[in-house]
């Protein structure tokens, strides 16, 4: 008689991916009906400026349609670093811990960067330069944060994903980031220029040095 030795077969469940998802997807809904007109404009962002014309007032920066979509971006970027991680062997694709830990920690960095900008910025007298600068640049982040939702989507329940393409998408997203960051000096260069010292000390101390110390910490782990 032959003994069999049966293995319990492990499923991976992806039904709280899913849920987050369409929590996003709703979430989306739920800006373009509450904010119609403000939301056509904003999807049009690629091809026209009249969003960063009519909304650059830095009052909207915390507005509740930066802030809904702000929560889509969170989600949007948290899969994404899953993602990564998956795919160069640092964790599963199915962790919803693992997510929950990126999602808390880019929400609490997000979070304390403005609030320290919003220090600093006060103490160096700079706030009207450095509201209209960040709200530009929540603009456009968000913008990329809704485009890359869907590629999060697909690369998730997809299992046939090469490492390159990985990173050939985080090469754009990047590259995006760096052009947008370009528009935004160009748009305010006026007034980034008549407090350009202040300005200076500002980028060193949370616009370079945070992102190197993330580096730095991923490097060494």
């Amino acid at each position: 008689m032959i003994a069999q030795i049966l293995h319990p077969r492990i499923i991976e469940s992806k039904d709280w991916a899913t849920l987050v998802f369409v929590i996003s997807i709703v979430l989306i809904a739920i800006a373009k009906s509450a904010f119609e007109s403000r939301f056509n404009d904003f999807i049009r962002l690629v091809v026209s400026d009249k969003y960063t014309k009519i909304y650059r007032e830095s009052s909207h920066l915390m507005s509740g349609f930066n802030l809904l979509l702000l929560i889509v971006n969170l989600v949007s970027l948290s899969f994404f670093i899953q993602l990564i991680f998956y795919h160069l062997g640092l964790g599963g694709k199915t962790d919803w811990m693992l997510f929950v830990r990126i999602f808390t920690l880019l929400t609490v960095f997000i979070l304390s960067k403005f609030l320290i900008e919003k220090i600093i910025a006060t103490i160096f007298g700079i706030e009207e330069v450095i509201e209209q600068f960040n709200l530009q640049k929540v603009t456009y982040r968000t913008y990329l944060g809704l485009l890359l939702l869907p590629i999060s989507i697909i690369l998730f329940y997809s299992n046939i994903i090469a490492n390159s393409l990985i990173f050939v998408i985080i090469f754009i997203l990047l590259t995006i980031n760096l052009l947008t960051y370009f528009i935004s000096l160009k748009i305010y260069k006026n007034l980034i220029f008549n407090k350009l010292f202040y300005f200076i000390l500002y980028l060193c101390a949370l616009e370079i040095a945070p992102y190197y110390f993330i580096y730095y910490l991923i490097t060494k782990k």
